[in-house]
């Protein structure tokens, strides 16, 4: 009776589905190493990719007996059923294509990089549309800060005494050897849908946003700032209001204690517009309207190419088409995968070429500002939609930037004596960002759809201090990598 109950039972999960989420890891079979950005489609148009440790979550209702398709540049496809993920242990194994290089082209003449370059450009209307789309959109950004230098002394307050000053100088230090040594992460993730419209003009409607960070070590100078001008009010008159000045700029006229404490206060939403030029501005990242990134980089007065190799993609062949700059107005270097059929590219790398730089500027010495954006990089990855059209099917860019920062501030009291204290604040260091946007699909629509569909100012956000699962259950997402999943700053 017992073995009827559970045949029956197997029976019943297999006709109607099995909705646990079901995460695995994807891996060379040879190397063991991780696969970044596979895609794994468990329908014609859907599915989601691994992410940068080759993990992914599938959370869609499916029968135990459906099969999911792996794919990834460099590899042969391989067709999985959802029982039998487990039975692998959550690993699935793809192997590598083998070069073919040499048998396809037998004249042993390689393929000219100029010639399927032109090709791309002739083809570009063809392969890609970006006008009245509504794509929905997972979006991510990662944001990493380190102090290298952090320094703030008072220098002058002779209506301050002594005591209160060593006092107020020993919780400046405590400060600064408190964020220095806590290297600073915060996530930010929300979920929605991105209408494009004939131009320029987009909408974003957010389902779900969530922040993960810790509250105790913001990222922004400002927020610094803030902290030490907190502290340093602590030890003067608090039934007074101040000037804040820098040089000679005046930030503020009435700042008081009480003022910086309220103000701490924030309410948990974001601006709805704020997300939105985040997203566009990533989306447009794999457009190539005039002037944009990739419209450049295939411009072969600015870029010169070499033909790499060829390898597979959903048994197809996929030309690895090298490019640097041949100018020295030309930032990039990178890698474009081109497909032999359409000259679509279906994915695109780019990073600084070497001694190249984004913006900068110094200061230094003159307004004791320096500011170098030194690393960025980035990977576009498309897919064909039911249109026959090249969608992004992922964006990711990642930035780095230098920062030196050294200002005199001085507090002036709203009072007839107007005394003054005076103080250092230098703060150098490095910020690192990366944004991610998952396209999970992507749909045509009219002029009036795109008019009458309406939009929030803002919207409400989950503030969390450790990872929790749970806020994207059945979501499709990208899959967190480990250090995000260990976040915990609920001490």
């Amino acid at each position: 009776m017992k073995k009827i109950f559970v045949f029956i039972s197997f029976s019943l999960i297999s006709i109607l589905g099995f909705s646990q989420n079901i995460t695995a890891k994807i891996i060379d079979k040879n190397s063991k190493n991780p696969i970044a950005f596979a895609t794994i489609k468990t329908g014609e148009f859907s599915g989601v990719i691994s992410n940068e440790e080759g993990y992914f979550t599938i959370h869609e209702k499916l029968k135990l007996n459906d099969a999911i398709s792996i794919s990834c540049l460099g590899y042969e496809t391989k067709i999985v059923r959802i029982q039998d993920i487990s039975s692998m242990g959550f690993v699935i194994t793809l192997k590598e294509s083998v070069n073919i290089l040499n048998t396809v082209y037998v004249s042993n003449k390689k393929p000219n990089a100029d010639d399927i370059i032109s090709k791309v450009r002739k083809h570009l209307d063809k392969n890609y549309e970006s006008k009245f789309y509504k794509y929905s959109i997972f979006s991510r950004e990662t944001a990493y800060i380190s102090f290298e230098k952090l320094e703030f002394k008072i220098e002058k307050a002779s209506h301050v005494n002594k005591k209160n000053r060593v006092s107020v100088n020993n919780s400046l230090d405590s400060l600064s050897e408190a964020i220095i040594y806590s290297k600073t992460i915060h996530f930010k993730d929300f979920k929605g849908d991105l209408l494009k419209g004939d131009s320029t003009k987009t909408k974003l409607m957010v389902d779900k946003a969530a922040e993960l960070i810790d509250q105790k070590n913001t990222l922004s100078i400002e927020s610094v700032q803030h902290k030490t001008q907190n502290i340093i009010l602590k030890y003067l008159d608090t039934t007074l209001t101040y000037k804040l000045k820098t040089g000679l700029f005046k930030i503020d006229d009435s700042l008081s204690l009480k003022d910086s404490e309220h103000s701490d206060k924030q309410k948990d939403e974001y601006e709805v517009n704020d997300l939105k030029q985040g997203a566009n501005t990533l989306l447009n990242r794999s457009e190539f309207y005039e002037n944009a990134l990739l419209s450049k980089i295939l411009d072969s007065n600015l870029y010169e190419y070499t033909f790499q190799d060829i390898t597979y993609f959903n048994d197809g062949l996929i030309y690895i088409i090298n490019y640097k700059p041949r100018r020295s107005k030309s930032k990039y270097t990178g890698t474009l995968y081109i497909t032999d059929e359409t000259f679509a590219i279906t994915k695109v790398d780019f990073e600084f070429a070497e001694g190249k730089r984004g913006n900068k500027l110094n200061l230094k010495f003159l307004l004791g500002v320096k500011y170098i954006e030194n690393i960025r990089k980035g990977s576009v990855i498309y897919q064909k939609n039911i249109q026959n059209k090249y969608q992004p099917q992922y964006i990711k860019f990642e930035e780095g930037r230098y920062f030196y920062v050294s200002r005199p501030l001085k507090f002036i009291e709203n009072s007839p004596e107007r005394n003054k204290t005076s103080f250092d604040f230098t703060i150098e260091g490095n910020i690192m960002t990366k944004q991610e946007l998952l396209v999970t699909s992507n749909t045509k629509i009219t002029i009036d759809q795109f008019k009458k569909q309406a939009e929030e100012k803002t919207v409400p956000f989950i503030k969390l201090n450790k990872y929790d699962a749970s806020v994207w259950d059945a979501e499709q997402t990208l899959e967190p990598l480990q250090e995000m999943k260990q976040f915990n700053k609920t001490e």
